[in-house]
């Protein structure tokens, strides 16, 4: 890379406005914020683009499925493999191409632009007086600008849909919503204690017909509530039409959702998006209806690579490497430890739970990209924890290492400096989980307000 010092003065700067934005209690203006989301943006991509340098991924993978649509062909056959999602992107990709614009301006542009949309989506999620500081915030972002403008990762497309559909699933009203008002568990240890395990188990089947009954019966006020759910279902299908991850993000968009009927709704409506561009491959993307399977075989497939975070470069050496033992054992990891945190912080604000999920998903997880830790960063900037800000800082150095210094060197020196930033990922473990919202499990939005004694009136004078 041959642009570093410029764009690392550019990331110092945003960190040291963010942090006396903190420090100030700045109250920045939407339009400030976005104002300086743009100019910082800008500077890193025109860098970008006029470079020598690209990242491998960013030429290999996705020009190739730009290239692809652009020839009306399948975008994941048509790169080899090297684009194995929906073909939303790619289609965005092919216009660009289309009209002249050059690939190095044109890859980033859809990035660039989601990340900008964050900005303001990002004050929208934070609500209340803290809004404006906090959509300032992730304007300044490190992550975030090494992310959208040097790699040109769609992270941000991803993240722009899903946080717009979480803005809509909570609507009008206070920014702090509860999570499961009914605490299931507390229900069924309640039943199990007062009936035992058989007789709660039997009571629980013979009320399940009443029950999802009055779940799935209309309420007043419902039709409002429905029309939100419909649009966030929306929205969210079309995060996962940029990347597969957003799957993480269902939850706490469910959460929002005031009845089980809105619930239902928006969950059928976030596959509607996905496939609407599986079924028109073939209009689209010229895929013969043969290929199709293949197609769906292909974006299914995960390789298990391994050796660039946490545990699996320690047991890897820092090397990147297929492993499938390493990978399986991840993946049971990480399920197991998202229904835990889902378990502990199922009575939490839902952006609270989402945070939660995603940092827990962080340290499960034996393969990782550094733009993958740009997932969280929207939410813990809304809703920052008391170790916020050493884990935005801390994740932001050490893929701006990544980024910026390991890109002057290759070959064994490449992988000499890659096996010891692989290996000291392994710091950055205690303070994710330290920024986790611990003290907030539980929503104050759900603490019932304090009992006042009743006044004493004065009898009326006669």
């Amino acid at each position: 890379m041959d642009y570093a010092i410029q764009t690392g003065f550019v990331l110092a700067a945003g960190v040291v406005l963010a942090l006396v934005a903190q420090w100030r209690h700045w109250r920045p203006s939407l339009t400030m914020a976005i104002a300086v989301g743009i100019v910082f943006r800008l500077l890193i991509m025109a860098a970008a683009a006029d470079s020598r340098w690209q990242p491998v991924d960013f030429v290999n993978s996705f020009k190739p499925a730009g290239v692809a649509v652009l020839n009306h062909q399948d975008p994941v056959l048509g790169s080899n493999g090297g684009w194995h999602f929906l073909p939303t992107i790619p289609y965005v990709y092919g216009l660009l191409l289309w009209l002249g614009i050059p690939w190095e301006i044109a890859g980033r542009l859809v990035t660039v632009v989601a990340d900008i949309a964050l900005i303001p989506l990002v004050g929208k999620l934070a609500g209340g007086r803290d809004a404006s500081l906090r959509a300032f915030q992730y304007a300044c972002n490190p992550l975030a600008l090494l992310v959208a403008c040097v790699h040109g990762q769609v992270e941000p497309v991803a993240l722009a849909f899903g946080v717009a559909a979480f803005v809509v699933a909570r609507g009008p009203g206070p920014a702090e919503r509860p999570g499961l008002v009914n605490d299931p568990i507390a229900m069924t240890r309640q039943s199990i204690s007062a009936l035992g395990f058989r007789g709660a188990v039997r009571q629980a089947l013979a009320a399940a017909p009443e029950t999802v009954r009055l779940a799935l019966r209309p309420g007043p006020g419902d039709r409002a509530g429905l029309r939100r759910a419909l649009f966030a279902g929306l929205l969210m299908g079309l995060a996962l039409c940029a990347k597969s991850w957003p799957i993480w993000l269902i939850p706490g968009m469910l959460l929002f959702l005031p009845t089980v009927r809105a619930r239902v709704v928006a969950f059928v409506a976030t596959g509607i998006a996905p496939v609407f561009f599986i079924v028109t491959l073939p209009i689209f993307a010229g895929t013969s209806l043969s290929q199709i399977p293949e197609v769906l075989k292909v974006m299914k497939s995960i390789r298990p690579i391994v050796g660039e975070w946490s545990y699996s470069a320690l047991l890897v050496g820092g090397d990147w490497t297929l492993h499938q033992g390493i990978a399986t054992f991840g993946t049971w990891l990480i399920y197991f430890t998202l229904v835990v945190v889902a378990i502990l912080w199922r009575r939490a604000d839902p952006v609270d739970v989402t945070t939660a999920l995603l940092l827990a998903f962080m340290v499960a997880t034996p393969r990782l990209g550094a733009q993958y830790l740009l997932w969280f960063m929207p939410f813990l900037v809304a809703r920052p924890t008391r170790f916020a800000w050493p884990a935005i800082l801390g994740v932001s150095f050490w893929a701006a290492y990544g980024y910026l210094y390991m890109t002057q060197y290759r070959g064994l020196e490449w992988g000499a400096l890659h096996s010891v930033w692989a290996q000291c990922s392994i710091m950055l473990l205690p303070v994710l989980i330290a920024a986790m919202p611990w003290s907030r499990r539980v929503s104050e939005a759900q603490v019932p307000a304090p009992r006042t004694a009743p006044q004493k009136t004065a009898p009326a004078a006669i």
